[in-house]
């Protein structure tokens, strides 16, 4: 486990593989993110009783517009973007109890890594991103009735208790309107070509059986992949999503910032 803490400390995230012993289920990937610290789930509308969402293909959901729950590619994002701020997610976990037959590899980045590449383009693009107007992500509407009111709020913004960086972003044209002024549009282009562009800090892994992530809510996406039901290969994920930062992680603490 220090180990793990480790590398998110350095990273923001880290891939873990189960070895041998009882397969995961859904009360175990909880204990996992409890021993790191992450006890307060996002129990989001499409989420199972427990907190923990299934990701499958769930042709219901999909229809609705529900990427995650088709097989379709995800987009780069940092997940619970449109959560209000109150309810900002810093951090969550995945888990592989099987993978698709063919797809469904995580394209993953540091979103720390993000920020310092764009202050090193231009410092104003940070400060653009920072502005608490910046992005507003539209209400959700269902059927006429509205599930989810409009939010508004910064990309890059600094969590008080923790002292570390938050980023909200998804790169989903439809689910986001942009402050209207030159620099917001400049840095907003900076920010696509960054994630366009090939990086030596980018991670890409396809989750086997057993396999898991832990991360700080880094920026990350999905490729489209295909089930083979008659193979009984159709893939399915656990994910967490956590109002908490993983335990021992927080800037203030590494840097023992905490008092001053």
């Amino acid at each position: 486990m220090g180990e793990l803490q480790r590398i998110i400390r350095k990273t923001n995230m880290v891939i873990y593989s189960c070895r041998g012993g009882k397969p995961m289920d859904k009360v175990l990937f909880r204990a996992l993110g409890e021993r790191f610290g992450l006890r307060h789930l996002d129990n989001n509308l499409l989420a199972d009783e427990d907190g923990v969402t299934s990701l499958q293909v769930v042709p219901g959901k999909s229809t609705r517009g529900y990427i995650p729950y088709s097989n379709q590619r995800l987009l780069w994002h940092c997940d619970g973007y449109y959560n209000a701020p109150a309810q900002s997610i810093r951090a969550f976990a995945l888990h592989c109890v099987s993978p698709a037959a063919d797809g469904g590899s995580n394209e993953l980045l540091d979103h720390e890594i993000v920020y310092a590449l764009l202050r090193d383009a231009n410092p104003d693009y940070v400060r653009a991103l920072l502005a608490a107007d910046v992005m507003t992500i539209p209400a959700n509407t269902e059927s006429g009735v509205e599930t989810r009111a409009a939010q508004s709020g910064p990309v890059f913004s600094v969590d008080p208790a923790t002292g570390s960086l938050h980023m909200r972003y998804t790169a989903r044209t439809r689910s986001i309107e942009w402050k209207q002024d030159a620099l917001t549009g400049q840095a907003v282009t900076c920010l696509r070509e960054l994630l366009a562009a090939g990086t030596p800090y980018r991670f890409t892994h396809r989750l086997a059986a057993g396999q898991g992530l832990l991360c700080n809510n880094v920026l990350h996406n999905r490729t489209g992949f295909t089930d083979a039901v008659d193979k009984g290969m159709t893939r399915l994920i656990y994910r967490a999503r956590y109002f908490d930062r993983i335990a021992h992680t927080h800037l203030n603490e590494i840097f023992d910032l905490s008092t001053h």
